[in-house]
């Protein structure tokens, strides 16, 4: 059974933005896909286990973005 999360994070303003947060998520453990709409800053994880927010937190840090607190 997969988990869907959808966080917002700030910082993103161009493709290559989307590129950095979508390879940090998708190289957390379990994570099977990252959907990122660049206008609203959504970003959707797919994962097989619930991610922790650290996790996501410091992958998202990671890539020179912040997750904006929910």
């Amino acid at each position: 059974m997969s988990v869907t999360s959808t966080y917002t994070v700030t910082g993103m303003t161009c493709g290559h933005c989307v590129q950095a947060v979508t390879g940090e998520l998708s190289a957390l453990p379990g994570v099977d896909a990252v959907q990122v709409d660049l206008a609203s800053g959504a970003v959707t994880v797919t994962s097989e286990t619930a991610l922790t927010d650290d996790a996501v937190r410091a992958a998202v840090d990671e890539a020179g973005y912040e997750l904006a607190n929910a």
